[in-house]
């Protein structure tokens, strides 16, 4: 498996272990060849093994400089598909990591692609970002001359608001050991305005998430939730994909669940 990462954030570089400012040569590089005078560089001269068996073309921040320069390329929204022809046939998947952004990137990832995940988290802006999405997908028929749509909506950190409530909550339970007892041996006291504020608020973000994930399942065939879970981050930390470090953790199995679609698609 290939990742291509074409955010000049470079988390998905980060997040495979490997440090952007150690790569010689990166998608910045890959991007500019041919490009006024600069050389031209191959996608397979800047793939590198990771820890975890995952080939990487990694990014930088760098890339940032490029996009002025593709504008004024020959094929502008063409330069990626054009640089994977070369490694495809070697690997059984390639992901394309993007942007949050529109921009070049974004559209050549969506050129070169042959399906389509949208990643949404469970803010309270993720409506407002399927909306925006739904009229790029529209506009993209024009600029690119295919029809874009997405197989599959991915919302991460599900249920993020409610973990950290109960969180809190069972903080303070740990802390007031003599509360614990208490309940044990006595009739418990009457709920506090604070345990009733935060049951309504729970209440609350509950109803608000699954107004959310209705509307979204609406505009995608596919959709998954993909629960908030430390161990993502933890993941991330040490540079290892969260199949690799905390495979059993419930975002592992989400994960799990939506790698075995993925594998269905032809």
């Amino acid at each position: 498996m290939l990742v291509v990462d074409c955010d000049p954030q470079a988390n998905a570089t980060a997040g495979l272990g490997v440090d952007p400012s150690t790569c010689n040569k990166n998608m910045y590089d890959v991007f500019m060849s041919g490009i006024d005078d600069f050389p031209h560089v191959t996608l397979q001269e800047i793939i590198r093994k990771t820890a975890s068996g995952i080939d990487l073309a990694p990014s930088h921040l760098d890339m940032v400089g490029a996009e002025p320069y593709i504008y004024h390329a020959k094929f502008p929204t063409g330069i990626l598909k054009e640089a994977l022809s070369g490694v495809k046939n070697q690997y059984s998947y390639i992901f394309i990591d993007t942007p949050p952004s529109l921009g070049q990137f974004v559209v050549n990832g969506l050129f070169a692609a042959d399906h389509v995940i949208v990643t949404l988290d469970s803010g309270s802006f993720a409506l407002d970002g399927v909306s925006t999405l739904s009229m790029i997908f529209a506009d993209m028929k024009d600029v690119l001359g295919k029809e874009i749509v997405p197989d599959m909506a991915i919302v991460s950190r599900w249920g993020e608001g409610l973990m950290r409530s109960c969180s809190s909550t069972e903080e303070r339970v740990r802390r007031d050991i003599f509360t614990m007892l208490r309940n044990i041996f006595y009739k418990p006291p009457e709920v506090s305005p604070e345990d009733r504020k935060t049951a309504e608020e729970n209440k609350n973000e509950h109803e608000r998430l699954l107004a959310t994930l209705n509307e979204i399942k609406r505009k995608f065939p596919s959709v998954y939730t993909v629960p908030y879970s430390p161990a993502v981050y933890e993941a991330q930390r040490r540079g290892m994909p969260i199949s690799h470090f905390a495979r059993d953790s419930t975002a592992g199995i989400a994960y799990k669940t939506i790698a075995e679609e993925v594998m269905r698609w032809s």
